[in-house]
């Protein structure tokens, strides 16, 4: 079985960039003037409300990156705040955002903050991810977890190609996340579930991704799924059963299906009129139109959506 020499994470970030270097100068400018007032003293993010946290530490970072206009000042701060969570008893989901974070920062200042904290990257992530692994193929959410989750085992995966680990059992994965497509071609978390979702799907088709093993099933039924999921705001709901789109699975939808190159099959006007609709007056991106507030994630994947269009034919 051979890998693909492009890392995901690099792939996906340039595609990104490329997209953004064709946004409108005001809206790079608004925006980024929206995050940098977002940085709090600790040098992390916040998200609506609370103390600076990893999670959303990492969507603010990679908006900054994908915008290209991320500073040394900036990116310093970020390298601190990563090295001080780094010493600290944080969620998986945290963990494996402070790695997706020092990456990137490795990338733009040329130092791994897992270093210049005193740790050692491979070490941890091991030690983190080691317990969550099953004989299922997956990695669960918690050690205490029996079953893997897509989403889950989707975000181990690309933690251990970030810092240049192999997959544990490439082949009993694969065939894990084939398992887990529905018949309406979607793909869902868990096993008991039956019907597809957005965001399951786009993790499993970025898993397969991963592990070169996107086939045909997986291709024709994502593609058909996700298309599907495109109502009349133009945007992209969550589920079958969710009457409203959103920003995360439209940017998740959209990404999965440039993926594919199976973009074409939706309105990308629609799309990029919804994405538009939710960027608020003072720079940031609300979740939906029910939502008036700004945060950072979402941010991204309006900025996300935005720049992915702006590569497209649409």
């Amino acid at each position: 079985m051979t890998f693909p020499e492009t890392n995901y994470v690099q792939s996906m970030a340039l595609r990104l960039a490329a997209g953004a270097a064709g946004l409108p100068e005001e809206m790079r400018t608004r925006n980024t003037a929206y995050l940098r007032a977002c940085q709090n003293d600790d040098g992390g993010f916040s998200g609506r409300q609370g103390a600076s946290d990893p999670y959303y530490t990492g969507f603010a970072l990679r908006s900054l990156m994908l915008l290209g206009t991320i500073d040394e000042e900036t990116a310093a701060r970020l390298a601190r705040f990563v090295g001080d969570r780094l010493g600290q008893p944080v969620p998986t989901v945290d963990f494996l955002s402070l790695v997706y974070a020092a990456v990137l920062l490795e990338a733009f200042t040329g130092e791994d903050p897992f270093a210049a904290a005193g740790f050692d990257r491979l070490r941890m992530v091991g030690e983190t991810l080691t317990p969550l692994w099953r004989d299922d193929g997956g990695y669960t959410k918690t050690p205490r977890g029996h079953q893997g989750s897509t989403y889950q085992t989707f975000l181990a995966t690309l933690a251990m190609e970030l810092v240049g680990e192999p997959p544990v059992d490439p082949r009993r994965t694969i065939g894990l996340i084939r398992s887990r497509q529905c018949d309406d071609g979607g793909f869902v978390e868990l096993p008991r579930l039956k019907r597809g979702g957005t965001n399951p799907t786009a993790a499993a088709v970025g898993l397969l991704r991963l592990l070169d093993a996107v086939d045909e099933p997986a291709r024709s039924g994502a593609s058909g799924f996700l298309s599907a999921m495109q109502n009349g705001e133009g945007g992209f709901a969550a589920n079958t059963r969710m009457p409203v789109a959103d920003l995360l699975s439209t940017f998740t939808a959209l990404h999965t299906l440039v993926d594919l190159d199976t973009v074409a099959e939706i309105d990308l006007q629609a799309a990029g009129r919804f994405a538009q609709s939710l960027q608020r007056p003072e720079g940031g991106f609300g979740a939906g139109v029910w939502d008036d507030t700004a945060d950072v994630e979402y941010t991204f994947y309006g900025l996300g959506t935005l720049a992915l269009l702006q590569g497209t034919d649409g």
